[in-house]
Order: C-alpha cells, then sequence, then structure tokens
C-alpha cells in the first residue's frame, strides 16, 4: 500500500537519522505522489477524496488527468476547474507551488506561474513512435491526425516532466523533509513519550484505521503502479529519440 510505503520509508530514515551511522543514510522517503484521475467523470469520485486525504499529510500530491486525449479543450479547462474546486472543497492538501521572490529570473518566474496554472496536468500516455512531417515522435494515430504525447498543445507531459526533474525536484525534497517528514517524526517523538496508559487505546484503534486505508486506497494502488512505469518508459524512450536524432 502506498501508506505504508512511506510511513516504512519514514521510519527506516528516522532510525538512521538517530543512530550512529548518520553519514551514509540512505534516503527512500517519496518526495511526490503523482496521483492519476479519470478523465470520464464530471470531477473527483469518493474514492479520489479519500485516497488523497489519507496521503496529503505524508507526501507531496499532484493531480493528474489521465488519457487527456479523450477530451476536448474546453472540456479540459472545465474538468481542471471543477477538480481544484473540489479539492478546495474536501481541505485536500495538493503540493503548493513556491512564490518567486523580486529578483528571481523571469524565465523562471513566467515559468512556475505557468505550470500552477496548468494544475492538475492533463497528460497522454503512448509507446509508439509515429513519423509526423518527416519527425519521429511519441503518440497516438487517429484517423483525423496524430496526438503527441511532448506537444504542449496537446498533452501537458512536458510541463509535469520539467517540473518533476528540472525545476521543482529540489523544492519537493525540502517540502518532505521540512514538513511531512518532520510531521511524522514529531508524532513519533510525541507517541514515545506518551504515558502507557494509553497503550491499549492505540493498539485497539490503530489496526481498525489501517484496515480502513488499505481498503480505500488498494484499488488505486496498481492504478499507480502502472502510471509509473509508463512514465518511466516514455522517458527512455524520448532519450532514445534524443539519440537518434543526434546521429
Amino acid at each position: 500500500a502506498v501508506v505504508s510505503t512511506q510511513s516504512t520509508g519514514y521510519e527506516a530514515y528516522l532510525q538512521d537519522e538517530s543512530g550512529l551511522n548518520r553519514r551514509n543514510i540512505v534516503d527512500n522517503r517519496v518526495h511526490c505522489c503523482l496521483y492519476f484521475i479519470s478523465p470520464y467523470g464530471r470531477g473527483l469520485k469518493p474514492i479520489d477524496i479519500k485516497f488523497m486525504r489519507s496521503l496529503h499529510d505524508k507526501v507531496n500530491i499532484v493531480p493528474v488527468i489521465a488519457k487527456a486525449d479523450t477530451l476536448t479543450k474546453s472540456e479540459i479547462r472545465s474538468l481542471k476547474a471543477r477538480i481544484l474546486e473540489e479539492i478546495e472543497e474536501a481541505s485536500i492538501r495538493i503540493y503548493q507551488f513556491p512564490e518567486c521572490d523580486s529578483d528571481e529570473d523571469e524565465d523562471f518566474v513566467e515559468m512556475n506561474k505557468d505550470l500552477k496554472e496548468s494544475l492538475p496536468f492533463a497528460v497522454i500516455g503512448s509507446n509508439t513512435f509515429i513519423v509526423k512531417e518527416g519527425n519521429r515522435v511519441i503518440g497516438r494515430q487517429y484517423p483525423w491526425g496524430v496526438v503527441e504525447v511532448e506537444n504542449p498543445e496537446h498533452s501537458d507531459f512536458g510541463k509535469l516532466r520539467n517540473m518533476l526533474i528540472r525545476t521543482h525536484m529540489q523544492d519537493l525534497k525540502e517540502v518532505t523533509r521540512d514538513v511531512h517528514y518532520e510531521n511524522f517524526r514529531s508524532q513519533k517523538l510525541s507517541y514515545s513519550t506518551t504515558p502507557s496508559t494509553n497503550t491499549s487505546v492505540s493498539e485497539t484503534t490503530g489496526p481498525k484505521i489501517v484496515d480502513e486505508t488499505d481498503k480505500i486506497i488498494r484499488e488505486k494502488d496498481e492504478e499507480l503502479k502502472r502510471m509509473q512505469r509508463m512514465v518511466e518508459q516514455l522517458t527512455k524512450q524520448q532519450n532514445m529519440l534524443a539519440a537518434m536524432q543526434k546521429q
């Protein structure tokens, strides 16, 4: 389960941090969770809200609309607005892009603003190379034309990739360290100092909470793994395409 994976990573990091081998700590904490949302509904489903609520205090959540090529541009804009509205109504804390300083580079300020306005990212997935106007692109072939994964007019995939790998990776790590991990660490330390009289209460309620959470996220767990594999495959294919173009 996703929740237990993140908790295990925090627990292992806390043990290493509290031990003697602090200089060689292996960081297995998850710094970002891409939460894929179905394009076929009119917004978030109850399971989406429950899942994100179970995660939002443990990891940076970035909402993503899957299969964006099934929607028109106006439908995407409408769905994005609806999802953000429902996230706010449900008091779900997703990843917040940092505010730029007044002396920040203008290009970065504009890019950061564009990324904020693109949430939730609407992406397209494909593992097929298609020849379009003499160039090999990753996309999907339809009777009316080609949908390109990395074309910003068709998909937010490029924006999402740049945000994760190039521009905001460090900020994601810092939010994990300063907010999510510190909350976990504080809870563990406060729990360890709690009188033993509360042990029976924790042991009684703890398993029920874990079972309920597992039930909520089980349906999404496999989908998240599948989408992660797809993103990794797309990255490999992009590297192959770049190498071929250089030749």
